[in-house]
């Protein structure tokens, strides 16, 4: 899975936690850039991440995470991409 792709099922991931179209994520991208990203839907965010791409992410990694690359970093290791 290329990071492109990975790119492509987070967007649709975020568009349906955060019932947002319009969203569209990037490496950069953290909760100040979208407005409904609390810390209920940053659960919500994580659960719906973990489902989409068949993984676990460990508290360590969903604490330290500071923006969408690095959890796109984690997706790519963790599928052996």
């Amino acid at each position: 899975m290329s990071r492109d792709e990975v790119y492509e099922r987070l967007n649709e991931v975020f568009r349906d936690v955060f019932d947002d179209e319009s969203i569209t994520v990037n490496d950069a991208t953290t909760s100040d850039d979208i407005e409904d990203w609390d810390s209920l839907e940053h659960i919500n965010l994580i659960a719906a991440v973990e489902q989409e791409f068949g993984i676990k992410f460990n508290m360590g990694q969903v604490v330290t995470m500071k923006n969408v690359g690095e959890m796109a970093d984690i997706i790519l290791a963790q599928t052996g991409a």
